[in-house]
């Protein structure tokens, strides 16, 4: 249960991080501080959910798709995210392109750095 919690919360912060950069990096990606933390969660829940239940289209539909998922999954996220307002608002169709692609490199590279560096401080801690 709690190696579990510490991957969510991992997902989130790695969520979060994506999120920024691309409002950062992306002139057409807007991020309001208010409604921040709900587009982080909405974000976050919509990714973990959509990436299965879209692998699992493409692998029965479109298996040439397969290595994708992990970008459409974090572009159909985003736009669940923009749905609400007061969180994320994207201005054309190349940012939209460009902010799932960031986004998924940010929450790729979070999610395999960072249980790296919590394992050695772990590791560590037992020694």
């Amino acid at each position: 249960m709690v190696r579990f919690l510490i991957r969510a919360a991992i997902f989130v912060v790695t969520a979060a991080l994506g999120l920024l950069v691309a409002s950062w990096v992306l002139p057409g990606f807007h991020l309001d501080w208010e409604g921040l933390l709900v587009a982080v969660l909405v974000f976050a829940v919509a990714q973990s959910i959509l990436a299965p239940f879209i692998f699992n289209l493409a692998r029965k539909y479109a298996s040439a798709l397969l290595g994708g998922i992990g970008l459409v999954s974090t572009l159909v996220a985003l736009l669940v995210a923009s749905l609400l307002p007061g969180g994320i608002r994207v201005d054309d169709v190349l940012t939209w392109i460009l902010a799932a692609l960031v986004v998924w490199v940010v929450t790729a590279l979070g999610g395999w750095l960072l249980p790296l560096i919590f394992l050695k401080k772990k590791v560590a801690q037992r020694t």
